[in-house]
């Protein structure tokens, strides 16, 4: 079993942002791939990414589900598509071995 996670940014490179109905269309579309989705919406985790000397802040929402099997091929697709959609260099999705108790 695997637990995979999806960071994605409150707002744009802008500040502008994204509506609630963006973040909704991610939950349903992995709901409807998977046996389930866990979304943490209402309290954005505070997210800071250094580059040299350079420093970004973004808030940030976490979306989870569990995966019996990891399809790199499917998840990468999924990553180019969200960063499309949220109009990012780069979106990250992480996995990780889990056990359930």
């Amino acid at each position: 079993m695997h637990l995979v996670q999806i960071l994605l940014p409150c707002s744009d490179n802008n500040g502008q942002p994204f509506a609630q109905e963006d973040f909704d269309r991610v939950k349903e579309e992995l709901a409807s791939s998977f046996e389930g989705v866990t979304a943490y919406l209402q309290a954005p985790a505070d997210g800071l990414w250094k580059k040299g000397a350079e420093s970004n802040a973004d808030k940030i929402v976490i979306f989870e589900v569990m995966a019996n099997e990891v399809d790199l091929i499917d998840w990468r697709e999924r990553r180019i598509a969200l960063e499309r959609w949220f109009r990012q260099e780069k979106v990250v999705i992480r996995y990780m071995p889990i056990a359930l108790v």
